[in-house]
C-alpha cells in the first residue's frame, strides 16, 4: 500500500535537531517530504529549556507539529525547571505534553539523586496541568514505575516512549495509564525481545515514532533519521500485530489524539 494513502503520526522527534543535508538545508523540502510519504502529524520533544523557544515556533508555524516541554533526563550542566516553570510554559495551545523526561540508569547511573529530584518536577507539572508525560526510561524500571506512582498519585497519564524495557514494566505503566511507543529499534536485527514484547502488547496502547533524527529504522540504520522513515516502524508494528498497515496507522493515530488531547487534528 502506498503510504500517500496514511496518515502517520510520529508521536516522538526533535524537528529542531534534523539533519537537512539530504534537502539542501530547506526545512520546508524535508517537511513536504514528511507529508508525501503519509506523515500528517508529528510530536516535537522539548529536550532543555535553553533550546525550547525554536521547539514552540517549529508547532506555530507549521500546521502538522505539535511540542512538548521537558528537560531530558541526561542534559545535566543546563537550566534546571521546577513544575512552576514548567506548567507556565506549558500554557501554549500548541503545547500538548510534558517531557521528555525520566530516569536513564544506562548512561548515568552515578547520577540518580538528581535524574530523581528532576523527574518528580516533571511528574508534578503533568499532574497538575492535565498534560501527558514523555517519559524516557532506560536501566531503571523499578524507580521510574515508583515515582510515577508515588508522584503521580493516579492522576498523570502519558507514555514511555522509544521503548526498549521488557514486557513486565509495559503493562505495569499501561495499569498506570500510560502508552507504550515504538521506534525503529523494532527493526533492528538483535531486536527480537522488543518484538515479542511488542506482539503481546494491546494495540490500543501503542504509539509509534522515529526519535529522529537518532535511531533510523532499517533499511535507513545508519543514515540520519527522519519523520517520514516512521512509515518503516508501522510496517513491523503492523505486522507483529497481524494487521494492515492502514489499520496501524489508523489505530496508533487515534491513540495519539487520545492522549494527547490537547492536540487539534
Amino acid at each position: 500500500m502506498s503510504t500517500e494513502t496514511l496518515d502517520l503520526v510520529d508521536s516522538h522527534c526533535h524537528l529542531d535537531r534534523l539533519n537537512l543535508d539530504a534537502y539542501q538545508g530547506d526545512f520546508q523540502a524535508l517537511m513536504a517530504a514528511t507529508r508525501a510519504d503519509g506523515v500528517g502529524t508529528m510530536l516535537c520533544i522539548g529536550v532543555d529549556l535553553e533550546t525550547f523557544p525554536r521547539v514552540r515556533e517549529m508547532a506555530e508555524t507549521q500546521p502538522e507539529v505539535f511540542a512538548t516541554v521537558g528537560v531530558h533526563p541526561l542534559y545535566k550542566d543546563v537550566h534546571e525547571p521546577d513544575a512552576a516553570e514548567l506548567i507556565g510554559l506549558a500554557d501554549h495551545p500548541r503545547v500538548v505534553g510534558i517531557g521528555e523526561t525520566g530516569l536513564d540508569y544506562f548512561y548515568a547511573k552515578e547520577q540518580r539523586e538528581w535524574q530523581q529530584k528532576r523527574f518528580v518536577e516533571h511528574i508534578r507539572a503533568a499532574r497538575d496541568t492535565g498534560l501527558p508525560l514523555v517519559v524516557h526510561t532506560r536501566g531503571a524500571k523499578d524507580d521510574t514505575l515508583a515515582l510515577l506512582r508515588e508522584h503521580g498519585e493516579g492522576r498523570v497519564r502519558g507514555v514511555l516512549h522509544c521503548f526498549t524495557e521488557d514486557r513486565d514494566m509495559a503493562e505495569q505503566a499501561i495499569e498506570l495509564g500510560f502508552y507504550i511507543s515504538i521506534s525503529g529499534i523494532v527493526t533492528f536485527r538483535n531486536a527480537e525481545a522488543l518484538r515479542e514484547t511488542v506482539a503481546a502488547l494491546p494495540v490500543e496502547r501503542l504509539l509509534i515514532e522515529t526519535d529522529a533524527p537518532w535511531l533510523a529504522p532499517v533499511p535507513y540504520r545508519g543514515k540520519p533519521n527522519e519523520p517520514r522513515f516512521v512509515a518503516k516502524v508501522a510496517e513491523c508494528v503492523a505486522q507483529l500485530k497481524g494487521l494492515p498497515v492502514a489499520e496501524l496507522a489508523r489505530i496508533t493515530r487515534n491513540n495519539f489524539f487520545q492522549l494527547f488531547n490537547k492536540a487539534v487534528p
